[in-house]
């Protein structure tokens, strides 16, 4: 099943927010008002209403509430606020259909938003997915596409890739990887890391080969981070 992508305000959203999305596997879009949401389909909303960015506070609720009127009638709506608004809460109760006290635990952030989604579609949400622009994982079934093409990788490439889709942007040593993707029992060379990433690297093609890089006298890293 196809999940549609949550909507997220404001754009850009907040990185934290993002980490724990992308981490997840959730889609998302962030867009910069009423208007833009018009323009896609949405299995709900997370509107930052906190006020860690001038002028979000209230906005924030009047984006909500703009979400669940009229030709745009998104639901469900997440709405992240501070622990000093919650007596804000009993005026704005019809605007939202759960709350998160920010900072949240990233683990508590995601199951808020899973279920919350779960509960209004009252469907299964899918299987947990890792997806990196083209590249799409299934955690469940261990099957993995680029371009929405299949990709043929033995057991311990899929884990590679896995761990490497998981964390964009960070750089890591072949020690480190063999340890967190063969087991710290494995005794194999560096050499094994590298002949795997080379591996990867053929399947995933020439257009894509390239989301895997080689940082100079480090290690490798996975396409950039998307949150600073």
């Amino acid at each position: 099943m196809t999940v549609q992508p949550l909507l997220l305000w404001p754009d850009p959203p907040p990185p934290d927010l993002v980490r724990v999305l992308d981490l997840a596997g959730l889609p998302w879009t962030a867009v910069a008002d009423e208007n833009a949401a018009r323009d896609g389909s949405w299995s709900g909303a997370v509107v930052t209403a906190d006020g860690s960015a001038e002028g979000t506070a209230e906005r924030g609720f009047l984006m909500a509430r703009a979400l669940r009127r009229g030709d745009v009638g998104i639901a469900p709506v997440l709405l992240l606020v501070r622990g000093t608004q919650l007596a804000d809460l009993e005026t704005h109760h019809e605007v939202f259909d759960d709350f998160c006290v920010t900072p949240a635990h990233p683990a508590e952030l995601e199951a808020r938003i899973r279920h919350l989604l779960a509960a209004a579609s009252q469907l299964d949400m899918g299987p947990e997915v890792v997806r990196y622009e083209a590249l799409v994982l299934n955690l469940e079934t261990y099957q993995a596409a680029i371009d929405e093409q299949p990709l043929d990788l033995t057991y311990m490439e899929y884990e590679l890739l896995k761990f490497l889709a998981s964390n964009p942007g960070r750089v890591f040593t072949r020690e480190v990887l063999l340890s967190r993707v063969w087991g710290y029992e494995y005794y194999g060379g560096a050499r094994t890391v590298d002949v795997h990433i080379r591996r990867l690297r053929a399947k995933l093609g020439e257009e894509h080969a390239g989301l895997i890089q080689t940082v100079r006298s480090v290690g490798y890293k996975f396409g950039e981070s998307r949150w600073g």
